[in-house]
């Protein structure tokens, strides 16, 4: 099977925004996050919720193509337990060792836990009632925050698993069929029905919790985009046909997307459900439109072996698992600083990627227990790890 270099390459931005996304969550005024910046600004709503809106749903659907190469010429069983073996050590590695530092040092700044780490640790796996919103998941001790998508992509790949008969059948063929046989604008709208659906009918009565228990609504949202991209790596056509209406895919996106955000900034604090069920409907074709604009965008700009890929494919896990606390714990030091506007969203940014480059490259890909614990690969018999980049294909 030939490399899908523009897979690998959209990977791995995906990856990179969402760290942007949550460096710029200290920023963006009326949001909460777990620190804040004393420098929140409105111009961030715009760029954030233009974001928001589709960022998750790119990373299931990435995974779900991801899954399906991954499923070629294995059986289901052993399928799922080469990705619980990927996944779960990471998540339980993760919850453990790297995401304590973002209650300890929420909890801190809210005056709600007591300063020293290892004294907070000692309580925070014991069931250890902390005091109301010390911190985000207080209510159960301690928390997953950022790895909730390892949980659920986890679930997910077990599910696609147990249902490979059901999807295998002739009914799931044609389901599948219909899907990737999709072209012009049906393909630019159909994808969006379900998610319609979805949101029309359960939206209001499940919140996002990132709990995985009863976050029923955003479960049927991200398997489906999960569902989709698995059913996108079993056609070529389909590309084609996204790359063919990426002209039309964009525009119509952007079209749809301030036509949204038109209708979110002048609804009333009470508005009536039509008003909610418009912006809803246009909210979940604008995600749709956004996606398929990216897919097709990136095959025709991004199916090349860049030199730079070989190094991103490494390296997106291992950031991934850290960025959140590696941003969290600078901000609770270098927020008091005072250093300005502009000096310390510079600081943060280029701190974080100093922190997470420097644990990545001097220590986790060098040592075999840690490149398990942070989802890469083992690496080779007496294999010597340089100390620069990996080159494409490496």
């Amino acid at each position: 099977m030939t490399r899908r270099h523009d897979i690998d390459a959209l990977r791995a931005i995906a990856f990179s925004l969402l760290m942007l996304y949550h460096l710029a969550m200290l920023y963006v005024a009326d949001w909460d996050w777990h620190l804040k910046s004393s420098h929140t600004t409105d111009a961030l709503h715009l760029p954030m919720l233009f974001v928001n809106r589709w960022r998750m749903d790119l990373l299931f659907l990435i995974s779900g193509m991801a899954s399906a190469w991954m499923m070629r010429g294995i059986a289901p069983e052993e399928f799922m337990r080469l990705r619980m073996r990927r996944l779960l050590l990471p998540l339980g590695f993760g919850i453990a060792v790297v995401v304590p530092l973002q209650p300890y040092y929420q909890g801190v700044a809210n005056g709600l836990v007591e300063p020293g780490f290892l004294q907070f640790l000692a309580r925070y796996f014991t069931g250890y009632a902390w005091p109301a919103n010390a911190f985000d998941g207080w209510q159960h001790g301690f928390t997953w925050n950022h790895l909730w998508y390892l949980a659920y992509l986890l679930a997910y790949t077990m599910m696609l698993g147990w249902l490979q008969p059901a999807l295998s059948s002739r009914a799931g063929r044609r389901l599948r069929a219909a899907f990737v046989g999709l072209a012009g604008w049906r393909l630019l709208l159909y994808p969006a029905v379900p998610l319609i659906g979805y949101t029309l009918a359960l939206q209001q009565f499940f919140p996002s919790t990132h709990d995985l228990i009863g976050d029923w609504y955003y479960h049927l949202v991200y398997f489906t985009m999960f569902l989709y991209g698995w059913w996108l790596a079993s056609s070529d056509g389909i590309w084609v046909e996204l790359a063919r209406l990426r002209r039309v895919s964009l525009p119509a996106g952007l079209a749809v997307f301030a036509l949204y955000y038109g209708l979110v900034e002048t609804a009333s604090d009470n508005p009536a459900f039509a008003a909610v069920a418009a912006i809803w409907v246009l909210r979940n074709f604008y995600i749709w439109l956004a996606l398929a604009a990216i897919l097709g965008w990136s095959k025709v700009l991004l199916d090349r072996p860049f030199g730079w890929l070989g190094f991103a494919n490494e390296a997106v896990y291992p950031w991934y698992m850290l960025h959140q606390s590696v941003i969290v714990g600078l901000a609770f030091w270098v927020v008091p600083l005072g250093l300005g506007a502009v000096l310390e969203p510079l600081v943060m940014l280029f701190a974080t990627i100093a922190i997470c480059w420097l644990l990545h490259m001097g220590v986790i890909r060098r040592i075999g227990f840690l490149r398990a614990c942070f989802g890469m690969r083992p690496l080779p018999p007496a294999a010597a790890v340089p100390a620069v980049a990996l080159r494409a294909g490496d």
